[in-house]
């Protein structure tokens, strides 16, 4: 359990946020939001890194830090291993020494070398100095690192922030591994929506300093209120799935949702195999009949449960303002229309409509893989 109480004033800014989150049960808690809103700071406040003017720390009843009893536990004291979003790696020292640096100064460890070598694939690479890797290999070393160190809890601050695109998607598999194979509770702090869809269970949004919502990633990335928060261009729903079977003859995956079959491009996943499905609500086309003749492959009974307020793609084009309706598909999911086809029609609280995916429209990057489930989500 870690608790986190503080208040932190800076020049222009101000923290003034309450976290109680149940680390474990909760697999990658993921502290998102806009650059700039305190993410950062407020991990930093766990870590011991930064001192709050006023509250308290406390990870399983062990305080940390109480402004009031006058305690505040150093960093190198609370068990707490943080990531930072470049590698700092030792230049001078081998990728085995590198990875060994803090290793064992505490009696029963839960980690050794070979597991997290094996765990981060990087066991060919012992022998190498950090100037002879890739971004991405640098990276996974830092996290070996830091497991090594043995944590009771792992921060993880931005850790992709620094990598291109192919090298995101080199690591996220195994930081997906590191959830599903050692149990290690983490924090996990981005301002990539698809990041935090693919990683997280649970969300804490965080607003110029304040908690703004909190709970499980597909509800709060569900909720209309929410949106100028969680990103309007990539505005979405997320959903969970399991793989129902494949039909090879066209190269899809069936995926059971609550919604019924949803078919996406072919997947190298087991039938019964866990995910989470991302459709942005870009993605969503909306019918009042269902529709023939269509390209379509996922249409999905569903009912208008809430319509959102206006969005705006230019400030001075009212003609062009869009709206965003959330759909009850048996899973709440978002769709963003123009206001002309939502007067069109007709639509109001309690319609029945049909939603519209194209199988396309749900890429690789749109899926993040179930908890406990056996293999990363990835195409053929």
């Amino acid at each position: 359990m870690i608790e986190l109480r503080a208040k932190k004033q800076f020049p222009s800014f101000a923290i003034d946020a309450e976290i109680e989150i149940d680390a474990e049960d909760s697999g990658i808690v993921a502290l998102f939001g806009k650059s700039g809103c305190g993410k950062t700071s407020i991990i930093n406040m766990i870590a011991g890194l930064l001192r709050p003017d006023a509250g308290k720390v406390v990870i399983d009843d062990r305080v940390l830090f109480d402004s009031k009893a006058g305690i505040d536990i150093p960093p190198y004291r609370r068990d707490i291993g943080y990531v930072f979003q470049d590698a700092r790696l030792f230049p001078h020292m081998t990728v085995k020494s590198n990875l060994l640096y803090g290793a064992g100064r505490e009696s029963g460890t839960r980690f050794d070398l070979d597991l997290i070598t094996e765990l981060l694939d990087i066991g060919h690479l012992l022998t190498r100095r950090p100037g002879e890797l890739s971004g991405g290999e640098k990276q996974r070393v830092s996290i070996g690192r830091t497991i090594l160190s043995n944590p009771r809890i792992l921060l993880m601050d931005e850790p992709l922030a620094s990598l291109d695109g192919a090298r995101k998607a080199e690591i996220l598999p195994f930081i997906q591994r590191l959830r599903d194979e050692l149990g290690l509770p983490i924090i996990y702090v981005s301002h990539s929506i698809e990041e935090v869809v693919r990683l997280a269970d649970v969300m804490v949004l965080i607003d110029e300093g304040r908690v703004a919502a909190s709970g499980d990633v597909g509800d709060i990335t569900s909720r209309l209120d929410l949106y100028p928060l969680t990103g309007r261009y990539e505005a979405g729903s997320v959903i969970a799935a399991t793989v129902k079977d494949l039909d090879a003859d066209y190269g899809l995956t069936v995926l059971d949702t609550p919604g019924g079959d949803i078919r996406v491009p072919q997947l190298s996943l087991s039938p019964g195999s866990a995910l989470r499905l991302r459709i942005r609500a870009r993605d969503v086309a909306l019918a009042i009949e269902r529709p023939t003749g269509t390209s379509f492959q996922n249409i999905l009974n569903g009912t208008v449960r809430e319509i959102g307020e206006r969005i705006h793609t230019r400030s001075d084009a009212a003609a062009d303002a869009m709206v965003e309706v959330s759909v009850d598909i048996g899973a709440p999911l978002r769709v963003r229309i123009t206001r002309k086809s939502l007067d069109e029609l007709g639509l109001r609280i309690g319609s029945p409509v049909y939603a519209l995916i194209k199988a396309v429209a749900i890429d690789k990057h749109t899926l993040g893989r179930g908890a406990g489930s056996e293999h990363a989500a990835r195409y053929s």
